[in-house]
């Protein structure tokens, strides 16, 4: 009699991905029964525990998904959100999925913020694809007020529908060069997760190839087209002592800073994430 239990689903579908090489075979295959069951993860962990069987139509449901998931579709665009800080974003095809990474990066932003002595300090996002970092300022720091700005149309539809009903924050379609004028001289932050990939550099993980829109991804030969546009743009839009971030690839930091001071700005610095990589870099604005 086959095994109808909700561990042996798992097990399987956990199996059947790291065949596929998928890096967490088992942290997916839980995730995806748990998007399945209408789970959480640990209720599904809690439910392998207890023994819990699925029927005929939830394994079907189940192999389905691990299909998607063996072709290395990415999880989020499977069960259509991403966790981010605290927040749970709608995301798929089109926009650029939100790494953890960068929860560390926005983090820049929000004590830029917090440290802010204006009543109502703004914040911009330049680039905010999924609205993720936009989000975490405007839900985070309540008395800001935050703008954000998208060039491509598929991703400003996830961002709208992600920002929805959030009145201190707006978001618009258009090029971070030309965005937000008449903020001009007054933002106490401007952060951005810009492409940076050079372009010769074509990513390895199947997910990020395949999956992530280009615009998203490719910043030119040297990966930093993107960040010198920012530059400009930014030293315009913040206030005199304002705080810029930029998150980049490990291997940036030391250019970044070389083209911000060129430009202009002060105390450049780059900081590492929690797996000690290069990830952010910060500047003044004199």
């Amino acid at each position: 009699m086959p095994d109808s239990s909700l561990a042996a689903a798992v097990r399987a579908a956990a199996q059947r991905l790291a065949d596929a090489g998928v890096p967490d075979p088992l942290v997916d295959a839980e995730l995806l029964a748990g998007h399945v069951l209408d789970r959480r993860r640990g209720e599904v962990q809690a439910a392998i525990v207890r023994g819990d069987a699925v029927d005929e139509a939830q394994q079907h449901a189940l192999e389905a998904l691990v299909a998607r998931r063996e072709a290395r579709e990415p999880l989020q665009h499977i069960t259509g959100t991403a966790p981010f800080r605290h927040l749970e974003l709608a995301v798929g095809p089109g926009v650029f999925v939100p790494r953890p990474e960068t929860e560390t990066v926005v983090q820049f932003a929000i004590d830029a913020l917090l440290n802010s002595g204006e009543p109502a300090p703004i914040g911009v996002d330049l680039g905010t694809g999924s609205g993720a970092i936009a989000l975490a300022m405007a839900t985070e720091v309540p008395h800001a007020r935050v703008f954000a700005a998208e060039l491509s149309d598929d991703a400003h539809a996830w961002a709208q529908r992600n920002v929805a009903g959030v009145e201190n924050l707006t978001l618009v379609l258009s090029d971070l060069a030309d965005a937000f004028p008449e903020l001009d001289g007054s933002a106490s932050v401007v952060i951005s997760n810009p492409p940076y990939v050079p372009d010769a550099a074509v990513p390895r993980d199947p997910e990020v190839r395949l999956f992530d829109p280009a615009l998203a991804l490719y910043g030119g030969a040297d990966g930093l087209d993107v960040v010198r546009v920012l530059s400009s743009r930014a030293l315009r839009l913040l206030r005199p002592g304002g705080v810029l971030v930029i998150e980049h690839g490990e291997l940036q930091g030391a250019a970044i800073r070389e083209l911000l001071t060129a430009d202009g700005w002060r105390a450049a610095a780059t900081h590492r994430d929690l797996t000690l990589r290069d990830r952010a870099t910060t500047a003044i604005r004199p």
